[in-house]
């Protein structure tokens, strides 16, 4: 019964000051303070006030709230154990098999040499073109550099 009358109240003052603000000319912003000054009454008139208001004073709807937030505190625990295990066993053998598999192919066949240093030395790398080529003779190997840096980085 208190709750009604409070919220019947604050949604009085608040058409009271969209009122106010409209007669100031301001009426996008008075549209939005009487949308926000209707919604305590509409909770009243739905029936939601009432069962919130009943809900807060029950012991078994707080028990029941305890209930559920230790239910989510376990899903969240084993979640978060799963995922720094890497899941079972079986999963973490597959994980790790394919990494050395995906270790030995992770530099692409047109690259130049991976970005940790292993693998070709500078003397088997392809030599850099010379800058004595002129630019009419070299316009097709401006874009095969272009290629070879889309082609390293799998585009």
């Amino acid at each position: 019964m208190i709750a009604e009358t409070v919220c019947s109240a604050v949604s009085a003052a608040g058409l009271g000051i969209a009122v106010v603000t409209a007669y100031r000319k301001r009426y996008l912003t008075a549209a939005r303070i009487a949308a926000y000054s209707l919604v305590p009454i509409g909770l009243v008139m739905t029936g939601i006030v009432g069962w919130l208001s009943d809900t807060a004073l029950s012991p078994t709807a707080w028990a029941g709230f305890g209930v559920l937030g230790a239910a989510w505190l376990l899903f969240a625990g084993t979640r978060a154990v799963e995922r720094r295990r890497g899941g079972t066993r079986a999963e973490r053998r597959a994980e790790r098999a394919a990494a050395r598999g995906a270790r030995a192919d992770a530099v692409a066949p047109a690259a130049s040499a991976p970005s940790l240093g292993a693998g070709k030395s500078p003397a088997a790398r392809p030599a850099a073109p010379s800058a004595s080529t002129t630019s009419g003779t070299a316009s097709g190997d401006d874009f095969s550099d272009i290629e070879a840096i889309l082609k390293k980085h799998g585009i």
